[in-house]
């Protein structure tokens, strides 16, 4: 989990977060914020929702991995 500490000087307040999580939440918005990858990403939502996916290992087994 990550460690995130809250700052208070004056009236100002700022939140001090780990350099990994920040480029997650960054990635993270990246995505969300492309309309083209909300699509896809409730487009794979629906799939599972569905149960139209597959685990990992059986794919990588018919591939022969």
């Amino acid at each position: 989990m990550a460690k995130i500490g809250m700052i208070k000087f004056r009236r100002s307040k700022w939140i001090t977060i780990p350099m990994e999580e920040y480029e997650s939440m960054k990635s993270t918005l990246e995505i969300l914020s492309s309309p083209r990858w909300l699509k896809e990403a409730l487009r794979g939502k629906e799939a599972v929702r569905r149960g139209k996916t597959r685990y990992l290992d059986e794919v990588k087994k018919e591939l022969g991995f």
